[in-house]
């Protein structure tokens, strides 16, 4: 009997979609191809407008497992639902042109913890990022009934989803802009998860959602609601999270920040 390679146990596919970046791409597939277990396949959806990327990719040398697909999309969860119809890895990895795996164990980790428990549907871990002109490491384990706080302690490009969940709940709304991997994990919240506590990811700065952040809260809200309803802790955590954000950008916000991370109040 000739298995499909969807049906294998624990084999990863990385997706990452690209715009005009050619060099964060490159840097992108410099810490896959360090790993020191190869990915599945690590296909790249390329919606750009000039061809650079697609001549790197056709005329110099690949990794067997990388794969690509070159045509214009209409966005990025359009980009993300053709990497996930491409992809036969039982598990998925939504891995962005600039964002970068720190560890090359990281996909070891990974098919090491699902092997140890089956049972997981997904898994995310702890990441670094650029806030306040400082790198620090922030990340929690999910906790479903904190969702009003939306992805303020989840990142996107750590969770390794089984393939099966996309079957089961549907592709990346397209008709959302900044909160389409938030749509996604609202409607896997009860599914069974687990947390690695160290950084697997680095979230390269000037996100679509960090450039469009007041936004990004406002959709935010909307997708929540779509699925639980009204919630007033949802209305004072966004709140908060503007006040924040204003704070942050202000003429003093650096110096405060500087401060909560001297405190190690960064994951807060």
């Amino acid at each position: 009997m000739i298995i499909k390679p969807v049906d294998l146990p624990d084999t990863i596919s990385i997706i990452t979609i690209c715009f005009n970046n050619l060099e964060e791409l490159k840097a992108t597939c410099a810490s896959v191809d360090v790993q020191t277990l190869a990915p599945y396949e690590h296909w790249i959806i390329d919606g750009s407008s000039n061809t650079a990327i697609k001549e790197w990719l056709e005329n110099n040398p690949q990794p067997a497992y990388r794969k690509w697909l070159c045509e214009r999309d209409k966005g990025i969860g359009d980009a993300f639902n053709k990497g996930i119809a491409l992809a036969n890895g039982s598990l998925l990895n939504m891995l962005n042109s600039a964002d970068t795996y720190i560890d090359p164990t990281t996909l070891q980790q990974v098919i090491n913890l699902f092997t140890q428990q089956p049972q997981l549907s997904w898994l995310h871990s702890k990441y670094r990022l650029q806030r306040g002109a400082q790198w620090v490491v922030i990340g929690k384990p999910f906790e479903a009934r904190k969702l009003y706080r939306g992805m303020r302690s989840l990142c996107h490009q750590t969770m390794f989803v089984k393939k099966t969940l996309h079957t089961r709940y549907g592709n990346y709304n397209n008709n959302l802009r900044n909160a389409m991997d938030y749509d996604f994990v609202c409607s896997i919240a009860k599914e069974p998860v687990a947390f690695i506590e160290k950084p697997l990811v680095e979230f390269a700065p000037g996100g679509t959602t960090y450039t469009n952040y007041l936004k990004a809260l406002t959709e935010g809200r909307k997708v929540y609601e779509s699925h639980f309803g009204f919630s007033t802790k949802l209305v004072l955590w966004q709140w908060r999270l503007k006040l924040l954000h204003y704070l942050l950008n202000s003429p003093v916000g650096g110096m405060l920040y500087k401060m909560k991370v001297w405190l190690g109040l960064e994951n807060l």
